[in-house]
């Protein structure tokens, strides 16, 4: 894969978890904890996806293949650390959610 083509397909799944994790948020505030796990399963699996895109360009440069940088890149790659940023907060969310609840 080409890296323009990595970047779109790293924005693509990252946008996708953060999106994801966002909606689990509103799920949880609503009190609709099925739906609120859900769609964090859903952001995991596409954080996945693209920290799996990552993974494979420092592979191929761990190879000594050269990762040509570009501002495409870099803004794919703040996709990336927002929308793991996102993840993390929206399990800490539901967690509060379902607390308070409880009380």
């Amino acid at each position: 894969m080409e890296n323009v083509e990595i970047s779109f397909t790293l924005i693509l799944h990252a946008g996708n978890a953060k999106s994801s994790a966002m909606l689990a948020i509103e799920a949880a505030r609503e009190g609709d904890f099925t739906a609120a796990e859900q769609a964090m399963e859903e952001a995991k699996t596409e954080l996945h996806k693209a920290h799996q895109c990552q993974t494979d360009l420092i592979q191929s440069e761990a190879r000594g293949e050269a990762t040509a940088l570009s501002i495409l890149l870099i803004h794919a790659q703040d996709h990336l650390a927002m929308a793991m940023t996102a993840t993390e907060q929206a399990a800490e969310w539901l967690y509060l959610y379902k607390k308070i609840t409880k009380s």
